[in-house]
């Protein structure tokens, strides 16, 4: 069974038990794969790890959307949010702790003579292609550039 395949079975389920929240999130995951596979010049079908690059799209839309209501004052939205992205992270790849990533960092560095901010990118682009997805991209950069400068 596809991650799709999965992630419908689930709002199935979902709608049979009630829960509008996951029924929520679940329909916008959905409906934003469609949108990817009828994206561009020719509809395609996505496969898993597309899929996945469209929930992480979602979940980091989350996050940023649970800060900025945190910082207007809106908790209860924000705690929505945050709510939506527990839906979300279960399909996911697990992420990797601070400690792994550092030493990923360290190691993809230090493998590829990277030493200066002028590296910075064509660092991060071995460095993501190392973590491919199973690390947040503004995490990965923040840990790329305290190792370069």
């Amino acid at each position: 069974m596809g991650l799709l395949d999965q992630i419908r079975a689930d709002l199935t389920a979902a709608m049979k038990s009630k829960d509008k929240l996951t029924v929520a999130t679940l329909r916008s995951v959905v409906a934003a794969v469609q949108e990817a596979e009828v994206a561009g010049t020719s509809a395609t079908t996505l496969d898993d790890e597309q899929v996945q690059k469209v929930i992480a799209a979602q979940a980091k839309r989350r996050v940023e959307a649970a800060e900025a209501f945190e910082e207007g004052g809106r908790t209860e939205k924000a705690a929505d949010e945050r709510a939506e992205l527990t839906i979300l992270e279960q399909y996911l790849p697990e992420q990797l702790d601070a400690e792994a990533l550092a030493v990923i960092v360290e190691r993809v560095l230090a493998d590829g003579g990277y030493s200066t901010m002028a590296d910075m990118g064509q660092a991060m682009k071995a460095v993501n292609a190392e973590v491919a997805g199973k690390a947040e991209g503004r995490t990965v950069a923040e840990l790329v550039k305290s190792h370069l400068s």
